[in-house]
Order: structure tokens, then C-alpha cells, then sequence
């Protein structure tokens, strides 16, 4: 197949490029980017007045498989993944049984190479069942391919085992991921501890919890000389500690979400569970200091942390339902909504940390549209106009803090291995 995107703003991050281009697609790759591109046979796809950029790169996704695809499986995963132009994600293994050994991996690749749209890389647990105890088979799952570590939704309690895992992966130059949360200071916490939380009665989950999980792996990275990576950073402080481990040498990244990075705890709702997250929503000083980490090079990734549930699980009482929601779909309109239209942060700076960004972060052969490169492209309107409707999500889940918003900014084509996987909208 022959495919040319014609007249497109190109941005590649990994480059420093950023001009009007034709690119030229050609078995799989690119074959050619400049002007006036021409080719026998190919198709011509109008890219004028959009943007063209690697494929989007989420790795902190929830697809629920294996045993909770009621939820979620990686048929609909992908498909999601899709239609927001991702083309390579990263699932978490808190699912049931938790993915901590190398057959359930391998079985989770060729499942994926089965029936997903997108790349799909498998994430392994660091302990036996997430239960902080004892190691699970790490060289085992790497061999199996699997692309990095985490007990993601548990705070691993016992620095000995953390610090253990760090050695043991350090290696093989494996990233583990942290779920950042000192678990005796947020116990049946179900929001940000603050104002607000005293005004609505809830229990909070203070920042210190994060702030002190944060510090603490930080350091015990920094004495392994491990590479640590900070799941879905959310206070202002934390931030800055991963800003001072950089400047030190400290082998650490870390990443943000859409809602991190502009919503606050005032959007929380008693009477709508879809703002319910884990992390939760922080104050507006948290979330200034997430824009100013993502301009300043501190955050290195976006992610969704897409968390879709049951319609009857999301459907109760804020207490009692679970944190998150799908957040695939909705997070380049979003971002460019709040953040680029604002002036807030530019176009290339969301577009470098959601491609090159963290395939820097997790050593991926991806993010980057080089000659020779494999063709995994998105282009993307950067002007379309549209409403957010679960209706018309590919993804299971249909609570959104985000559903009936008009935004701003919307991919339009996802390009998977130099063949189109969804177009306007339509996944195909």
C-alpha cells in the first residue's frame, strides 16, 4: 500500500522538525518526506491545515484482560486507542489473575496480536499478585517481552522488596512504574483532603501521602542506580522532587494525565462518580505545577490512565464507586482544549510528550517519523469542532467527567504499520 499525506504540518518531536510537508508512506514505512511528493499508485489523503505526528504513545492503559472484560477486553481497548490516534499503548497488569509470569504474557501478546487494532505492549506485575511480598518472575516476563514493571493501584509497602526489584531489573535496563501513595495516610479516602473535601464530608487522600511514596522511591532508585518512572503524578511538590532527582542524575521520569492536568478537586460532584480517580483531582496550585513540569521538561509523558467500568459499578454513591474512566477517546481534544487553545502550553510540546516523549522514557522503538521508520502516523484536525458523546465511544466505559463538553481539536486519521485503522472517527 502507497499512501501520501499531502501538504500536512509535520512535527516530528525526535527531530526538531516542524514545517509543511508531504510524507510518502510505502510498505509500512516511511518512504520520503518533503515537497510535492509524488508516487505511482498512491493514494492521496488531503492533510492541509492538520497536523501529522508519530503515533500517539499511551503507557498506562487498563484493557482488563485477563478476567474483567466485562469492563473492558483488547478488541474494545484498541479500538478506543484507535479513535483517539494512539497507535501503541501499554496495559497495567492489575487485572485477575494479575500478570505476573511469563506464560500469562505471552499469552496476553498473542492475544493481542490477534485481535487489536494498535500495538499493544504488556506490562508485568513487580510482586507475586501485587501483594508486595515477594518478586514475581521478572526475568522470565522479560524474556517474554514484556516492556516494563509495575503493581500499578497498590503502593508496594516493604522497601527491601522495592529496593530488591530495583536491582534485580536493573540488569536487564527495565523501568519500574510506581503507583505513589503512602497507604496508612489515604486509607478510605475518596478525594483530594482539602477544602473542599471538608465542605462535601469525605474523607481525603492528602498530597503528602504522594509527596512521602515519591520521595522515598526516588531515593531507593537513586542507590540502586535503577530507572524509576512515576505513575500519574498529581502534586505540586512530588513534581518538584522528580525535578531535583533529574538535576542530581537520578535515573526517574514520570508522566501526567488530561485530568491532572485541568481539572481541580472543585470539579468533584457527590452526584457524579465520574470524577472519582486515583490519584484524585488536587487544587489549582497542583495543577499549575503540572502544566509548569510538562513545559519545563520535568513530566516526560501524557498518559490516559483510560480506567473504563461497568455502567452499575460507576452508578452509586461517590464512596462506593470505583476510580476511573476511559479517558482515551477524549484526550487530545481535550489537551488542545484547555491547554493549547488557552496559550497555556504549545502544540509541539503536547504532541513531544505524548510520542517521543515516552518512547525516550521506555526505550521503545516508536515515536518518531523518520525515513525508514515504521509507519505508525496520526494526523490530526487541530480545529475540528465536536461534543463529547459515550454513545459514540469505541470503549466500554461511558462515565466521563468530559461527556457533553464541546472541544476543540480531534484525531482524524490513525495509521497503524502504513495501513489506516481509523478515519474520521470510524474505526476500521
Amino acid at each position: 500500500m502507497k499512501l501520501i499525506l499531502k501538504g500536512g504540518r509535520v512535527i516530528n518531536p525526535a527531530e526538531h522538525f516542524d514545517e509543511v510537508a508531504d510524507v510518502l508512506i510505502e510498505d509500512g514505512k516511511i518512504a520520503a518526506i518533503g515537497k510535492d511528493l509524488a508516487a505511482e499508485g498512491a493514494e492521496v489523503y488531503d492533510a492541509a491545515g492538520k497536523l501529522v505526528t508519530p503515533g500517539l504513545i499511551d503507557m498506562h492503559t487498563h484493557f482488563r484482560e485477563p478476567g474483567q472484560e466485562a469492563k473492558e477486553d483488547f478488541e474494545s481497548g484498541s479500538k478506543a486507542a484507535a479513535a483517539g490516534g494512539y497507535t501503541t499503548v501499554a496495559t497495567m497488569p492489575n487485572t485477575k489473575p494479575v500478570v505476573d509470569a511469563a506464560d500469562i504474557v505471552r499469552s496476553l501478546q498473542k492475544r493481542a496480536e490477534d485481535v487489536a487494532k494498535v500495538h499493544i505492549r504488556i506490562i508485568g506485575a513487580v510482586t507475586k499478585g501485587q501483594k508486595g511480598q515477594e518478586l514475581a518472575e521478572l526475568g522470565d516476563m522479560v524474556e517474554a517481552g514484556a516492556v516494563a514493571f509495575s503493581d500499578d493501584g497498590h503502593f508496594d509497602p516493604t522497601a527491601k522488596v522495592l529496593l530488591n526489584a530495583y536491582d534485580y531489573l536493573h540488569t536487564f535496563d527495565k523501568v519500574i512504574i510506581n503507583h505513589e501513595e503512602e497507604t496508612s495516610l489515604v486509607e478510605d479516602g475518596v478525594m483530594n483532603e482539602g477544602h473542599r473535601s471538608a465542605m462535601l464530608g469525605m474523607k481525603g487522600r492528602p498530597t503528602v501521602a504522594e509527596d512521602i511514596a515519591v520521595a522515598r522511591d526516588i531515593l531507593l532508585a537513586e542507590y540502586a542506580g535503577a530507572r524509576v518512572h512515576v505513575a500519574h503524578i498529581s502534586s505540586g511538590r512530588s513534581v518538584d522532587l522528580v525535578r531535583q532527582a533529574k538535576k542530581r542524575g537520578v535515573r526517574v521520569t514520570t508522566e501526567v494525565t488530561p485530568h491532572h492536568l485541568t481539572m481541580t478537586d472543585e470539579c468533584v460532584n457527590l452526584y457524579d462518580s465520574s470524577t472519582k480517580t486515583n490519584p484524585p483531582l488536587r487544587t489549582q496550585s497542583d495543577v499549575d505545577a503540572m502544566v509548569e513540569g510538562l513545559k519545563d521538561g520535568t513530566i516526560d509523558a501524557i498518559v490516559t490512565d483510560h480506567s473504563p467500568h461497568a455502567q452499575e459499578e460507576k452508578d452509586r454513591e461517590y464512596v462506593y464507586a470505583p476510580s476511573g474512566f476511559p479517558g482515551l477517546e477524549t484526550a487530545i481534544g481535550v489537551l488542545f482544549t484547555d491547554l493549547c487553545k488557552t496559550g497555556k502550553v504549545d502544540i509541539p510540546t503536547i504532541i513531544e510528550r505524548m510520542t517521543w516523549g515516552p518512547a525516550k522514557a521506555f526505550k521503545l522503538d516508536a515515536g518518531t517519523i523518520n525515513v525508514g521508520a515504521n509507519a505508525d502516523v496520526t494526523v490530526i484536525d487541530p480545529d475540528l469542532v465536536w461534543t463529547v458523546d459515550p454513545k459514540k465511544f469505541y470503549t466500554r466505559g461511558s462515565h466521563s467527567p468530559f461527556v457533553g463538553r464541546e472541544l476543540t481539536g480531534k484525531p482524524v486519521l490513525t495509521i497503524v504499520d502504513g495501513k489506516v485503522v481509523m478515519k474520521d472517527g470510524v474505526v476500521l
